[in-house]
């Protein structure tokens, strides 16, 4: 199968295009975000990457400009990772300059499919990208990162900028980027409109509601006004207030136990699925 025809992508305006892998059906098909920039381009997340993610973004003519071949050339491409779950991590390898946070640095170093909680079925993706393909396959393949991302940091893409938020919580080295400018925040798994999990090895709570509490005040004070998150739809203030503020209120004693449960239930079978050696 082409990149052509395992990616789609729209386009949000104002320089942000949507990719999604058509073929990955499952609630952990992550967003993959485009943002043009006058002098660097930047990818955020890169899905599984069982096709070319950056053919297609050449091919599509998605780093094009007016049908200028020689733009694409010359424009700087920087992939991004939220954060290396397996999900928004698979590609990276495909790409010259990496980005990640240096918490979880290493781990992508060393392509650790723990701390990446691979877990891909069969069922899920439902045309094999190339003859033969099985999801026991599948790893995250160890990647250098050519740029360790800190807390405040800023890329520039040229006419517009994006700052780094630690965000931990759901995995320890969880980002945020924050377009000040456009008010919009490309959140990851930090938050999206949907149950926020926490149970993952490396999750945890009390530095969830410290995330929570930093997207509440980035509400209160009117600095996001969209936000494009790292699965399911696009949301606004309102929305992103009320997921933070939910999670707040029900990280009560009640939850950190159930919570526990579910961490050590999920660090076993990940363990377990991990050790396995691929035919």
């Amino acid at each position: 199968m082409s990149a052509l025809e395992w990616y789609a992508h729209k386009s949000l305006g104002d320089g942000i295009f949507w990719i999604q892998e058509r073929f990955y059906e499952s609630g952990n098909r992550a967003n993959i975000w485009l943002v043009r920039g006058s002098e660097q381009d930047v990818v955020i997340d890169t899905g599984l990457g069982l096709r070319s993610l950056p053919e297609y973004l050449y091919s599509s003519g998605l780093l094009q400009d007016g049908g200028a071949k020689e733009d694409a050339a010359c424009r700087p491409l920087l992939a991004v990772a939220t954060h290396v779950h397996f999900d928004h991590s698979g590609g990276l390898y495909q790409f010259d300059r990496v980005a990640v946070h240096h918490a979880e640095a290493e781990a992508l170093a060393r392509g650790d499919n723990f701390e990446t909680v691979t877990w891909l079925s069969d069922s899920e993706v439902v045309r094999a990208p190339s003859p033969g393909w099985r999801a026991r396959q599948f790893r995250v393949q160890a990647v250098q990162p050519t740029l360790i991302l800190q807390d405040g940091d800023v890329i520039n893409l040229g006419d517009r900028q994006l700052t780094v938020m630690h965000m931990p919580g759901h995995s320890r080295g969880s980002i945020c980027l924050h377009d000040k400018d456009r008010k919009i925040l490309f959140s990851g798994d930090v938050v999206y409109d949907g149950s926020l999990i926490d149970w993952l090895p490396y999750s945890r709570i009390s530095d969830y509601v410290g995330t929570c509490e930093r997207l509440i005040e980035l509400v209160d004070r009117g600095l996001v006004e969209k936000v494009l998150p790292g699965h399911f739809n696009t949301f606004g203030a309102e929305r992103l207030f009320r997921l933070a503020s939910n999670y707040i209120s029900k990280a009560g004693i009640c939850h950190k136990v159930s919570t526990f449960a579910m961490r050590s239930l999920a660090s076993l079978a990940l363990r377990v699925t991990n050790s396995r050696t691929s035919p």
